[in-house]
Protein backbone atom coordinates (compact mmCIF):
# COMPACT_ATOMS: atom_id res chain seq x y z
CA UNK A 1 0.00 0.00 0.00
CA UNK A 2 1.45 3.39 -0.91
CA UNK A 3 0.44 6.73 1.68
CA UNK A 4 -1.91 8.56 0.36
CA UNK A 5 -0.59 11.68 -0.51
CA UNK A 6 -2.18 14.14 -3.05
CA UNK A 7 -0.95 16.53 -5.00
CA UNK A 8 -2.93 19.25 -6.60
CA UNK A 9 -2.47 21.25 -10.14
CA UNK A 10 -1.54 25.24 -9.60
CA UNK A 11 -2.41 28.62 -11.59
CA UNK A 12 0.19 31.07 -12.36
CA UNK A 13 -1.68 34.27 -11.54
CA UNK A 14 0.72 36.65 -12.98
CA UNK A 15 4.37 36.30 -13.74
CA UNK A 16 4.13 34.16 -17.03
CA UNK A 17 7.24 35.14 -19.47
CA UNK A 18 7.98 38.07 -17.13
CA UNK A 19 9.64 35.92 -14.20
CA UNK A 20 12.46 35.74 -16.62
CA UNK A 21 12.67 39.39 -17.12
CA UNK A 22 12.70 39.38 -13.05
CA UNK A 23 9.07 40.62 -13.38
CA UNK A 24 6.88 39.34 -10.25
CA UNK A 25 4.54 36.72 -9.96
CA UNK A 26 2.04 34.88 -8.02
CA UNK A 27 1.20 31.06 -8.44
CA UNK A 28 -1.80 29.96 -6.30
CA UNK A 29 -3.47 25.73 -6.07
CA UNK A 30 -5.80 25.07 -8.04
CA UNK A 31 -7.84 22.30 -6.19
CA UNK A 32 -10.17 20.78 -8.83
CA UNK A 33 -7.27 18.65 -10.49
CA UNK A 34 -5.13 16.22 -8.25
CA UNK A 35 -2.41 13.25 -8.64
CA UNK A 36 -1.38 10.56 -6.68
CA UNK A 37 0.37 7.39 -6.90
CA UNK A 38 -0.38 3.91 -7.02
CA UNK A 39 0.39 0.33 -8.31
CA UNK A 40 -1.53 -0.12 -11.30
CA UNK A 41 -2.72 -3.79 -12.02
CA UNK A 42 -0.97 -3.15 -15.56
CA UNK A 43 2.47 -2.80 -14.92
CA UNK A 44 3.56 -1.61 -18.13
CA UNK A 45 0.85 1.39 -18.46
CA UNK A 46 1.67 4.74 -19.99
CA UNK A 47 2.25 6.62 -16.79
CA UNK A 48 4.78 3.81 -15.68
CA UNK A 49 6.57 4.04 -18.78
CA UNK A 50 6.80 7.55 -18.38
CA UNK A 51 8.15 7.15 -14.87
CA UNK A 52 10.40 4.66 -16.26
CA UNK A 53 12.43 7.49 -18.74
CA UNK A 54 11.87 10.27 -16.24
CA UNK A 55 14.10 7.59 -13.77
CA UNK A 56 16.94 7.25 -16.60
CA UNK A 57 16.95 11.17 -16.43
CA UNK A 58 17.64 11.09 -12.57
CA UNK A 59 19.69 8.28 -12.59
CA UNK A 60 21.88 10.85 -15.64
CA UNK A 61 22.05 13.38 -13.23
CA UNK A 62 23.16 11.24 -10.14
CA UNK A 63 25.96 9.58 -12.05
CA UNK A 64 27.32 12.69 -13.52
CA UNK A 65 27.24 14.25 -9.79
CA UNK A 66 24.60 17.25 -11.33
CA UNK A 67 22.31 16.21 -8.92
CA UNK A 68 20.55 18.83 -6.79
CA UNK A 69 18.03 16.73 -4.93
CA UNK A 70 19.16 13.23 -2.60
CA UNK A 71 16.63 10.70 -3.96
CA UNK A 72 16.47 7.00 -2.82
CA UNK A 73 17.03 6.10 -6.47
CA UNK A 74 16.71 2.26 -6.14
CA UNK A 75 13.31 2.47 -4.06
CA UNK A 76 12.25 4.44 -6.84
CA UNK A 77 13.71 1.89 -9.34
CA UNK A 78 11.89 -1.19 -7.13
CA UNK A 79 8.47 1.11 -7.55
CA UNK A 80 8.51 1.01 -11.08
CA UNK A 81 9.68 -2.44 -11.58
CA UNK A 82 6.06 -3.17 -9.35
CA UNK A 83 4.52 -1.56 -11.73
CA UNK A 84 4.08 2.04 -9.90
CA UNK A 85 2.07 4.67 -11.97
CA UNK A 86 0.66 8.34 -11.22
CA UNK A 87 -2.87 8.48 -11.43
CA UNK A 88 -3.58 12.04 -12.66
CA UNK A 89 -6.78 14.33 -13.38
CA UNK A 90 -4.42 17.26 -14.27
CA UNK A 91 -4.58 17.75 -18.33
CA UNK A 92 -1.16 17.66 -19.86
CA UNK A 93 -0.75 20.64 -22.06
CA UNK A 94 -3.12 22.85 -20.22
CA UNK A 95 -0.75 25.01 -18.32
CA UNK A 96 -2.17 23.72 -14.40
CA UNK A 97 0.74 22.03 -13.25
CA UNK A 98 0.88 18.31 -14.93
CA UNK A 99 4.26 17.49 -14.78
CA UNK A 100 5.12 19.90 -11.55
CA UNK A 101 2.39 17.42 -9.80
CA UNK A 102 4.46 14.75 -10.66
CA UNK A 103 7.75 16.19 -9.73
CA UNK A 104 6.70 17.23 -6.62
CA UNK A 105 4.96 13.76 -5.84
CA UNK A 106 8.66 12.12 -6.77
CA UNK A 107 10.43 14.45 -3.65
CA UNK A 108 7.75 13.60 -1.87
CA UNK A 109 8.09 10.03 -1.76
CA UNK A 110 11.92 9.34 -2.76
CA UNK A 111 13.80 12.07 -1.56
CA UNK A 112 16.41 11.51 1.39
CA UNK A 113 16.51 14.69 3.67
CA UNK A 114 13.24 15.69 2.47
CA UNK A 115 12.57 19.46 3.01
CA UNK A 116 9.12 19.86 5.32
CA UNK A 117 6.60 21.44 3.69
CA UNK A 118 4.57 22.18 6.42
CA UNK A 119 7.65 23.75 8.55
CA UNK A 120 9.77 25.84 5.62
CA UNK A 121 11.85 29.07 5.68
CA UNK A 122 12.61 31.43 2.83
CA UNK A 123 15.78 29.58 2.21
CA UNK A 124 14.66 26.29 2.24
CA UNK A 125 11.75 27.65 -0.18
CA UNK A 126 14.85 28.81 -2.76
CA UNK A 127 16.12 25.72 -2.20
CA UNK A 128 13.54 23.42 -3.27
CA UNK A 129 12.37 25.90 -6.08
CA UNK A 130 16.39 24.92 -7.16
CA UNK A 131 15.99 20.91 -6.72
CA UNK A 132 12.33 21.00 -8.38
CA UNK A 133 13.74 23.29 -11.65
CA UNK A 134 16.39 20.34 -12.22
CA UNK A 135 14.53 17.42 -11.69
CA UNK A 136 11.09 19.40 -14.10
CA UNK A 137 13.92 20.16 -17.41
CA UNK A 138 13.06 17.10 -18.10
CA UNK A 139 9.85 17.68 -19.34
CA UNK A 140 10.50 21.51 -20.63
CA UNK A 141 13.96 21.21 -21.31
CA UNK A 142 14.14 24.35 -18.91
CA UNK A 143 12.19 25.01 -15.76
CA UNK A 144 11.94 27.72 -13.06
CA UNK A 145 10.99 24.56 -10.77
CA UNK A 146 7.99 26.97 -9.09
CA UNK A 147 4.79 24.89 -11.01
CA UNK A 148 6.06 21.54 -8.27
CA UNK A 149 7.18 23.83 -5.72
CA UNK A 150 3.22 25.15 -5.96
CA UNK A 151 1.95 21.12 -5.99
CA UNK A 152 4.46 20.72 -2.88
CA UNK A 153 3.70 23.21 -0.44
CA UNK A 154 -0.46 23.29 -1.93
CA UNK A 155 0.22 27.30 -0.69
CA UNK A 156 0.21 30.45 -2.85
CA UNK A 157 4.02 31.95 -3.52
CA UNK A 158 4.78 34.88 -4.31
CA UNK A 159 8.14 35.40 -6.36
CA UNK A 160 9.38 38.83 -5.65
CA UNK A 161 12.49 38.28 -7.66
CA UNK A 162 14.79 35.31 -9.10
CA UNK A 163 16.39 35.15 -5.36
CA UNK A 164 13.22 36.23 -3.15
CA UNK A 165 10.33 33.82 -2.90
CA UNK A 166 7.79 33.53 -0.31
CA UNK A 167 4.18 32.38 0.53
CA UNK A 168 1.71 34.83 0.84
CA UNK A 169 -1.90 34.95 1.80
CA UNK A 170 -4.93 35.49 -0.91
CA UNK A 171 -7.84 37.98 -0.22
CA UNK A 172 -11.26 36.33 1.30
CA UNK A 173 -13.88 35.45 -1.03
CA UNK A 174 -17.04 36.73 -0.29
CA UNK A 175 -20.44 35.17 -0.68
CA UNK A 176 -21.70 38.75 -2.21
CA UNK A 177 -18.73 38.75 -4.78
CA UNK A 178 -19.30 39.15 -8.41
CA UNK A 179 -16.28 39.18 -9.67
CA UNK A 180 -14.14 35.83 -10.76
CA UNK A 181 -10.84 34.91 -11.78
CA UNK A 182 -12.37 31.42 -14.44
CA UNK A 183 -10.20 29.57 -16.63
CA UNK A 184 -11.31 29.41 -20.45
CA UNK A 185 -10.94 25.66 -22.13
CA UNK A 186 -9.21 25.92 -25.87
CA UNK A 187 -9.60 22.37 -25.67
CA UNK A 188 -6.63 22.15 -27.12
CA UNK A 189 -3.25 21.23 -25.50
CA UNK A 190 -0.28 23.42 -26.00
CA UNK A 191 3.61 22.74 -25.90
CA UNK A 192 5.55 24.87 -23.95
CA UNK A 193 9.13 24.09 -25.78
CA UNK A 194 8.14 25.84 -28.62
CA UNK A 195 6.23 28.61 -26.99
CA UNK A 196 9.41 29.01 -25.20
CA UNK A 197 11.59 29.24 -28.11
CA UNK A 198 9.22 31.45 -30.02
CA UNK A 199 9.57 33.92 -26.74
CA UNK A 200 13.92 33.23 -26.63
CA UNK A 201 13.87 34.46 -30.54
CA UNK A 202 11.73 37.84 -29.63
CA UNK A 203 13.80 38.61 -26.91
CA UNK A 204 16.65 38.80 -29.44
CA UNK A 205 14.84 42.17 -30.53
CA UNK A 206 15.46 45.27 -28.42
CA UNK A 207 11.98 46.94 -29.05
CA UNK A 208 10.47 43.67 -27.06
CA UNK A 209 12.87 43.47 -24.95
CA UNK A 210 12.45 47.01 -23.75
CA UNK A 211 8.59 46.30 -23.31
CA UNK A 212 8.99 43.30 -21.44
CA UNK A 213 11.30 45.04 -18.77
CA UNK A 214 9.46 48.68 -18.59
CA UNK A 215 5.71 48.28 -19.90
CA UNK A 216 5.06 44.28 -19.09
CA UNK A 217 7.02 44.13 -15.95
CA UNK A 218 4.93 47.48 -14.93
CA UNK A 219 1.50 46.08 -15.31
CA UNK A 220 1.95 42.80 -13.99
CA UNK A 221 3.55 43.89 -10.55
CA UNK A 222 0.83 45.94 -10.50
CA UNK A 223 -1.41 43.66 -10.69
CA UNK A 224 -0.28 41.13 -8.05
CA UNK A 225 -0.23 44.25 -5.68
CA UNK A 226 -3.28 45.43 -6.35
CA UNK A 227 -4.79 41.83 -6.24
CA UNK A 228 -3.29 40.83 -2.78
CA UNK A 229 -4.33 43.78 -1.37
CA UNK A 230 -7.94 43.35 -2.91
CA UNK A 231 -7.84 46.56 -4.21
CA UNK A 232 -10.00 45.29 -6.98
CA UNK A 233 -10.65 49.27 -9.26
CA UNK A 234 -7.04 49.79 -9.99
CA UNK A 235 -6.44 46.09 -10.31
CA UNK A 236 -9.04 46.09 -13.67
CA UNK A 237 -6.99 49.36 -14.63
CA UNK A 238 -4.10 47.31 -14.94
CA UNK A 239 -5.33 44.13 -16.06
CA UNK A 240 -6.98 46.08 -19.16
CA UNK A 241 -3.41 47.15 -20.02
CA UNK A 242 -2.20 43.56 -19.49
CA UNK A 243 -4.31 41.75 -21.74
CA UNK A 244 -3.82 44.82 -24.50
CA UNK A 245 0.07 44.27 -24.22
CA UNK A 246 -0.29 40.42 -23.96
CA UNK A 247 -2.58 40.52 -27.19
CA UNK A 248 -0.29 42.99 -29.21
CA UNK A 249 3.05 41.16 -28.35
CA UNK A 250 2.29 37.57 -27.81
CA UNK A 251 -0.09 36.96 -30.28
CA UNK A 252 1.61 33.23 -31.43
CA UNK A 253 0.96 32.06 -27.89
CA UNK A 254 -2.81 33.04 -28.52
CA UNK A 255 -4.73 30.65 -30.60
CA UNK A 256 -5.62 32.42 -33.62
CA UNK A 257 -9.82 31.17 -32.76
CA UNK A 258 -9.52 32.91 -29.31
CA UNK A 259 -7.94 36.39 -30.35
CA UNK A 260 -10.94 37.92 -31.39
CA UNK A 261 -12.95 36.93 -27.99
CA UNK A 262 -9.86 38.22 -26.70
CA UNK A 263 -9.85 41.87 -27.99
CA UNK A 264 -13.68 41.37 -27.71
CA UNK A 265 -12.69 41.60 -23.25
CA UNK A 266 -10.92 44.56 -24.06
CA UNK A 267 -13.39 46.60 -25.92
CA UNK A 268 -15.94 45.91 -23.97
CA UNK A 269 -14.22 45.73 -20.14
CA UNK A 270 -16.83 42.83 -19.33
CA UNK A 271 -13.91 40.66 -18.99
CA UNK A 272 -9.64 40.59 -19.80
CA UNK A 273 -7.97 37.01 -20.82
CA UNK A 274 -4.15 36.95 -20.02
CA UNK A 275 -2.14 33.97 -20.68
CA UNK A 276 -2.51 30.74 -18.41
CA UNK A 277 1.20 29.61 -18.56
CA UNK A 278 3.27 29.47 -21.94
CA UNK A 279 0.40 29.61 -23.89
CA UNK A 280 -0.37 27.98 -27.37
CA UNK A 281 -3.14 26.45 -26.36
CA UNK A 282 -4.71 24.43 -23.34
CA UNK A 283 -6.48 27.31 -20.59
CA UNK A 284 -6.18 30.69 -21.31
CA UNK A 285 -6.66 32.91 -17.67
CA UNK A 286 -9.88 35.15 -17.32
CA UNK A 287 -10.65 37.74 -14.68
CA UNK A 288 -14.03 40.12 -14.16
CA UNK A 289 -15.98 42.07 -12.29
CA UNK A 290 -19.10 40.44 -13.16
CA UNK A 291 -18.60 36.28 -13.95
CA UNK A 292 -22.53 35.92 -14.76
CA UNK A 293 -21.88 38.73 -17.26
CA UNK A 294 -18.76 37.17 -18.45
CA UNK A 295 -20.59 33.54 -18.43
CA UNK A 296 -23.08 35.32 -20.73
CA UNK A 297 -20.29 36.91 -23.34
CA UNK A 298 -18.35 33.55 -23.35
CA UNK A 299 -21.48 31.34 -23.72
CA UNK A 300 -19.85 29.72 -26.68
CA UNK A 301 -17.04 28.24 -24.46
CA UNK A 302 -16.26 26.33 -21.60
CA UNK A 303 -15.57 28.18 -18.32
CA UNK A 304 -14.14 27.25 -15.01
CA UNK A 305 -14.42 28.96 -12.13
CA UNK A 306 -11.37 29.05 -9.91
CA UNK A 307 -12.02 32.34 -7.75
CA UNK A 308 -14.61 34.64 -6.62
CA UNK A 309 -13.20 38.30 -6.08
Amino acid sequence: MIKESLFYSKILLFGEYGIIQDAMGLSIPYNSYKGKFHFAKDKYSDSNEHLRIFFTYLSYLDVSCEAVANLDLEAFKKDIQAGIAFDSSIPQGFGVGSSGALVAAVYDKYATNKIDPENINTGELSKLKEIFGQMESHFHGKSSGLDPLICYLNLPVIIKSKEELDTVGLPQESAESKGAIFLLNTLEPGETQPMVQIFMEKMKEQGFRKMMKTELKKYNDECIKTFLKGDFAPLFTNLKSLSALLLQNFSPMIPDAFQDVWKKGIDTGDYYLKLCGSGGGGYILGFTRDYEKAQKQLGDYQLELVQRI
